[in-house]
Formats: C-alpha cells, structure tokens, sequence
C-alpha cells in the first residue's frame, strides 16, 4: 500500500507568524513552492501560506506590510507520516486543498505531501517548479 512517507516531500519551506506578507510572497517565488508552512518554535504547525492566500492579500489589498498571521490559514489540515496515499487523497478533495504537512507522533513537521509531489514522483511527470 501507497503511503504519505513514499511520496511526501521533506524540504519544506517554513516560516515563523511574524514574517511579514511581503517577505511570504517573495519567499514563494524565489523558492518556486505553493505553500510555506508556518510553524512554532517546537517546529509544530500554526498555519499555512499558499498561493491561494498571496491572491487573497491583493484581491482584497491587506497591506503586505502585515505579519503571516493575520492572514494565514490557521486551522491547518495535516496528516501522519504513516498514513495512506488514499486518505491523503481524501483529505485533500474533502477540504479543497493541494498541500498537506505532514506530521509526527508529537505534531512536530518532517514533510509536506502536495499535488506536485505525487505527479512527480508516482506518475513521473515533472512538474513546473519541481526539483530534478
């Protein structure tokens, strides 16, 4: 059986709540990611930052000036690394979502298992943006 530590990412790009937007978005296109995860000091999940959210900054003109945290998606959907490639699946078209954090027993983040991660390594089709 397929599962999330077979096809998930462990480079995930991170940032803390007090990142400004301006630097989120910057941070985005230099890396070539659709997500930065943002996470505590312990390394647990406090949010989420996508493209999604870098169009909703302008489309509704927050100031970019603004911390990660005002506009972050705070109730993070995430998924262990032991489970399966269908309820990634699930999950990810029950919520509407391309990018599920991965996480340990103790909620800390080791990966990130996304869209793009499963074109490029289960169906072998690499992807704008992806590595290799």
């Amino acid at each position: 059986m397929l599962r999330v530590k077979d096809i998930m990412c462990r480079k995930v790009i991170t940032a803390k709540e007090d990142l400004s937007i301006q630097d989120a978005v910057q941070l985005l296109s230099d890396r070539h990611v659709g997500s930065i995860v943002v996470i505590d000091e312990e390394e647990r999940c406090r949010g989420i930052f996508t493209e999604r959210d870098a169009i909703r900054v302008f489309a509704a003109k927050y100031s970019t000036a603004e911390p990660l945290s005002k506009i972050m998606s705070s109730h993070v959907v995430t998924i262990s690394l032991e489970a399966s490639f269908d309820e990634a699946k699930r999950l990810m078209l029950s919520h509407n979502i391309r990018h599920l954090p991965v996480i340990d027993q103790t909620d800390k983040l080791i990966g990130m298992f996304s869209l793009r991660a499963f074109f490029d390594e289960v169906l072998g089709v690499k992807t704008p943006g992806s590595s290799g």
